[in-house]
């Protein structure tokens, strides 16, 4: 698959304490803002855009990311990943990872929003050494549909691999088909619409930041449910189940605050778009 409907491509590394991207590259509907340093510890912070506004039927995007040692970086989006009807082919999104020893990267992209008939494949592969952190959210949410109905969208399908020094450490699947499935059953999104999603991998992930976790998310009053569990590889992953996209944002954003403190000594800052 090569002819795609936006494709970006950067390097980065770290220079003198400051992490720069050494080489970046994009065509089609995908771009990159300049990059933003929000104070002196040297991460960098790009915003991915779609000038577009949305992803239509058959659009198809590649992302390509490489972090060499010591590189620190924050990558988002300008605003929500819309995905409106493809009635003849599926929008797809790819994105490759590559993280050297001692990197730490954060993709907090905003949330997806498939709207009705809409079927969106995305699938994320990360290669990992020892040494390197990878911290990854997502929220998935129904679009509106002209009859009201949640659940109008086709298909969504989200994979995640990732790769601790070669060897398979995290597969991730997750597909909701409403068409074919009682996905507000049990063992899909037993009653509640949104659904939230964290990874982490570090060697600095440790059974007390589990449990200051778990504490954060427990004492939420929010309606809304949640599981955490260790991974195969040194890392976690947390799930939520909410009915609104600010419940799920609002622990994350916690949650991201927490274990930025403890492998960062700092607090993160916030990514508002509006």
């Amino acid at each position: 698959m090569t002819d795609w409907t936006g494709f970006l491509s950067m390097d980065l590394e770290d220079r003198k304490g400051r992490t720069v991207a050494k080489r970046v590259y994009f065509q089609g509907a995908f771009k990159v803002m300049r990059p933003i340093y929000a104070d002196d510890s040297g991460q960098v912070c790009y915003y991915l855009l779609n000038p577009g506004g949305g992803y239509l039927d058959g659009d198809r995007y590649r992302m390509e990311i490489s972090a060499d040692e010591g590189s620190k970086v924050t990558l988002t989006t300008q605003s929500a990943t819309k995905v409106y009807k493809t009635p003849k082919s599926l929008a797809y999104q790819e994105t490759e990872i590559r993280l050297k020893r001692g990197s730490y990267l954060e993709y907090l992209p905003d949330p997806l929003i498939a709207y009705q008939d809409a079927h969106y494949k995305q699938k994320t592969v990360v290669h990992m050494e020892h040494g390197a952190t990878f911290l990854y959210t997502d929220i998935l949410t129904p679009g509106w549909s002209p009859s009201g109905e949640k659940f109008s969208y086709d298909t969504i399908q989200l994979v995640t691999e990732i790769y601790w020094d070669g060897m398979l450490g995290v597969f991730d699947h997750i597909k909701l088909m409403p068409q074919q499935q009682s996905i507000s059953d049990l063992g899909f999104l037993e009653g509640y619409t949104h659904l939230g999603s964290m990874i982490a991998v570090s060697e600095q992930m440790d059974n007390t930041l589990l449990d200051e976790l778990y504490e954060a998310i427990q004492a939420n009053e929010s309606d809304f449910t949640f599981g955490i569990s260790k991974l195969a590889i040194p890392g976690f992953c947390i799930r939520i189940l909410a009915n609104s996209t600010q419940t799920i944002e609002r622990i994350l954003d916690h949650c991201h605050t927490i274990i930025s403190e403890k492998w960062n000594d700092r607090s993160p800052h916030s990514l508002r778009k509006y």
